[in-house]
């Protein structure tokens, strides 16, 4: 792959945008670049270009770089065309769906990624372990299942143990998986092996076959995951609805007021892959007349979640007569691993760009 123009051709300093680091991670991994060549500018409040374009491009249109957290900002053709002096983008991560990535080829901007960090277990007979994204799945199911967020400040506040609901043993009963790729099979895997749950698994084109074949990839026997007859099927036999589902115009509401109304009213709903996947008004129905014991969702339909957004001032009791509901802040993909295979690698290409050398992991 080719070099890049050297960055000489333009001004010095180069400007740099930073998004979207919402926990103030890069100004450490920056300070080694020498501050001459750079003039960098932070902005971490995320700016929606559905809702406010103009207000997006008027911020960013002075910037040579531009560095990204995986679809945080989107960056549509609209916006795409609209930054003139944009020579390099920079996101985390080798894929991000809100990228047109056809936009920036056509606009001669380049396009490049970083890859996860992978440390070599100490024995090499350790399996690999799961993303951190299904660690913190589980994290939340355990979370619902033992009402530990409840537990926890009863405690804090003078009290003890509580009358219902009483934990869930999750022993033996059914763990739907909404999606069998990477992350799903991981956390069906997880169900399986560790808690003794049955494996029920849908999406469009499963087949029971690819189903054994993700099985056999976790190092299970064939059958460990059965494929569901239909999405219908799924929710309906689910004690716990672990959502997996790549987002695409195509899925966009894939779980809506029909699937949600099939969950039984002791059923356990997660949400770690795209809040998008899922009808949020038709979910919030649900959750708000405590049709189902819980829900815990990492990922919203606008994030960050607006400061007075129902999900946030809703007081999610079940002694409201409410589901239990726990939110994260789409941090299930925030871990040490990750970020500090993200940033090294953000500043390095940023460093190459500098010195005109070939830049990594080029997406466009």
């Amino acid at each position: 792959m080719s070099t890049i123009p050297s960055p000489t051709k333009f001004s010095r300093p180069i400007k740099v945008a930073i998004l979207d680091d919402w926990q103030d991670h890069a100004p450490k991994y920056l300070k080694d670049i020498a501050s001459t060549d750079l003039d960098v500018a932070y902005f971490p409040d995320t700016i929606d270009p559905k809702k406010n374009p103009q207000e997006l491009i008027e911020r960013l249109r002075p910037f040579e770089v531009i560095t990204t957290i995986r679809e945080r900002t989107p960056f549509p053709r609209e916006i795409v065309t609209a930054l003139p002096n944009l020579r390099l983008l920079l996101t985390t991560g080798m894929r991000n769906l809100a990228l047109d990535l056809d936009a920036f080829k056509e606009s001669e901007i380049i396009v490049a990624g970083t890859k996860p960090a992978e440390p070599k277990p100490a024995d090499p007979d350790v399996p690999k372990a799961p993303a951190h994204t299904t660690q913190h799945n589980w994290a939340l199911i355990l979370a619902l299942a033992n009402t530990i967020p409840r537990d926890d400040q009863i405690v804090k506040q003078g009290g003890w143990q509580h009358e219902l609901p009483l934990h869930v043993d999750l022993g033996g009963k059914t763990f739907a998986c909404l999606g069998l790729g990477k992350l799903g099979s991981e956390s069906a895997k997880i169900a399986y092996t560790v808690f003794g749950m049955r494996v029920l698994a849908w999406s469009v084109h499963l087949t029971q076959e690819e189903a054994d074949r993700h099985a056999k990839e976790c190092g299970l026997p064939k059958g460990a995951f059965h494929v569901a007859p239909s999405k219908e099927a799924l929710f309906k036999e689910a004690d716990i609805l672990s959502v997996h589902y790549v987002l695409s115009e195509r899925s966009r509401g894939i779980v809506g007021a029909k699937e949600l109304a099939l969950l039984k009213p002791s059923a356990l709903f997660i949400n770690t892959s795209r809040g998008p996947l899922v009808e949020e008004d038709a979910l919030y129905e649900v959750l708000d007349k405590g049709k189902i014991r819980g829900a815990a969702m990492d990922v919203f339909w606008e994030e960050p979640l607006p400061r007075d957004s129902k999900w946030r001032t809703t007081n999610w009791s079940s002694s409201e007569g409410k589901s239990e509901v726990i939110l994260t802040p789409h941090s299930g993909y925030a871990s040490e691993k990750t970020f500090q295979g993200w940033w090294p690698q953000t500043v390095a290409n940023l460093q190459r760009y500098l010195t005109g050398e070939e830049i990594l992991n080029r997406l466009v």
